[in-house]
């Protein structure tokens, strides 16, 4: 019997998959064996979208999963969207241009409500976005979607709470809303891109205060309840702490040269931090961009959208 090394399987796999004239069959093994998933960044397809209720809150309020689904048989890599809206505002439609941008590229995207600290703060919306992890691994197959390969894309506070779950992947605390479909289900993932998020609540806190920004200050008072929540709730502290995991996801940054609400001296440090605590940080700054840049379309928002999609299919290889 002839025993094939890894190298050997995977281009046999990519002959195969040659031959059999496919495109959604993935052309190269991972260590583990398993084929991972072809994608083009540079594609364009059609969507269907599509809601439905996730979860319902404590306070009973609806939570939904705005699901971008690309047409065809896929399978096609899946990406869960948290928004921002610094922990007090905003839903699932926070996103829409970019989840529209990245599953016509043949993604499987999925942006989830959050609850807002105006119902409950720190950390129920955390709790959310742990369940929805759990949640869209059990039901990603229903739209052709893949998750051996699964990301999360967070905008501000989204970030912010992707970088918690990554950081603290066996955190108790988070995984509180017990999953009943199925229970041996986690919410790690495979790598996390984001934009401007806060990923050191407490400089930012300093930075309302010495702006003078009454509703970013207010804002910080809702979600961080006891206040003490605000420094063990810290990716930074994290990582100054060295309570993060041995092995960390790759992570994407993208921050606005003139942001004022999450200074980019601050999130430097933060990728500077996570780089030596052995993750790999890809550390962007957009020039003449603010924290919201992508709100309004540009040639730097363009440019952050084309950003994403080599992101993710830099993690495919």
């Amino acid at each position: 019997m002839t025993i094939l090394n890894a190298s050997t399987k995977a281009l046999l796999f990519r002959l195969f998959c040659i031959l059999l004239g496919s495109s959604s069959l993935c052309v190269s093994f991972a260590q583990t064996g398993k084929p991972k998933l072809n994608y083009d960044p540079n594609a364009q397809v059609a969507i269907d979208i599509s809601e439905l209720e996730y979860l319902r809150s404590e306070t009973g309020r609806s939570l939904k999963a705005r699901i971008y689904q690309p047409k065809g048989n896929g399978p096609f890599p899946t990406l869960i969207d948290f928004h921002g809206g610094a922990w007090n505002n905003k839903d699932r439609l926070a996103e829409q241009p970019m989840d529209a941008a990245i599953a016509k590229s043949g993604v499987l995207v999925i942006a989830v409500d959050l609850t807002l600290a105006g119902d409950r703060p720190y950390p129920a919306n955390v709790q959310d976005a742990h369940y929805a992890v759990r949640w869209v691994k059990h039901h990603a197959k229903q739209w052709n979607g893949d998750v051996s390969t699964l990301g999360v894309y967070g905008s501000s506070s989204g970030g912010h709470v992707g970088e918690l779950l990554s950081l603290k992947p066996n955190e108790p605390l988070f995984a509180k809303i017990p999953f009943a479909p199925n229970p041996q289900l986690d919410a790690s993932f495979s790598y996390l891109a984001t934009r401007s998020p806060i990923s050191n609540p407490p400089a930012r806190y300093e930075n309302a205060i010495h702006h003078k920004r009454e509703n970013m200050i207010k804002n910080n008072l809702n979600y961080f309840k006891p206040w003490e929540t605000i420094y063990e709730s810290s990716p930074q502290a994290i990582l100054d702490k060295k309570l993060a995991p041995k092995k960390l996801i790759p992570l994407l940054i993208m921050q606005g040269e003139l942001d004022d609400n999450v200074l980019p001296e601050t999130q430097k440090h933060f990728a500077q931090s996570y780089q030596a605590a052995g993750g790999d940080c890809t550390f962007l700054i957009f020039e003449k961009s603010e924290h919201e840049w992508v709100a309004v379309e540009s040639i730097q928002t363009d440019l952050a959208r084309k950003t994403v999609k080599n992101f993710i299919a830099k993690q495919l290889l």
